[in-house]
């Protein structure tokens, strides 16, 4: 996939990991190196030239579905009609490999993400 260029100023596509209660928590998901794929996402956005970013958040709340990876769309994708994109069970580097190829061809409302993703996709929890 092409990376989009995004105009000065503009918000790019940005993740948020969840790091709270359950998600990155080896008692929830052994096996999995928690702190491994969040240095992965970091690099990469360190790596993008400002077309990506990461931060992490307390719980987000759909535990169950542990690891939690919220996908928010640039300005552009907001602009075109792109929301944000809730990830569940993001707990292998394909997973990962998915969530960066799609934030760097735009990420949402600018491409549709890849198939296997689309079936990792939760609804946001109801407050």
């Amino acid at each position: 996939m092409t990376p989009v260029p995004i105009r000065y100023g503009a918000r790019p596509c940005s993740l948020v990991v969840c790091r709270g209660c359950c998600c990155g928590d080896d008692r929830k998901n052994p096996g999995t190196d928690h702190a491994g794929q969040l240095a992965r996402l970091r690099e990469a956005a360190a790596a993008s030239g400002g077309r990506l970013a990461v931060r992490t958040s307390d719980c987000l709340g759909p535990c169950a579905q542990a690891n939690i990876v919220v996908v928010q769309p640039s300005t552009e994708g907001r602009r075109r009609g792109g929301r944000a994109a809730w990830v569940g069970f993001t707990l292998d580097e394909d997973c990962l490999d998915d969530i960066l190829a799609w934030t760097a061809a735009g990420g949402p409302g600018i491409v549709p993400p890849p198939a296997t993703l689309a079936l990792q996709m939760i609804d946001p929890p109801k407050n």
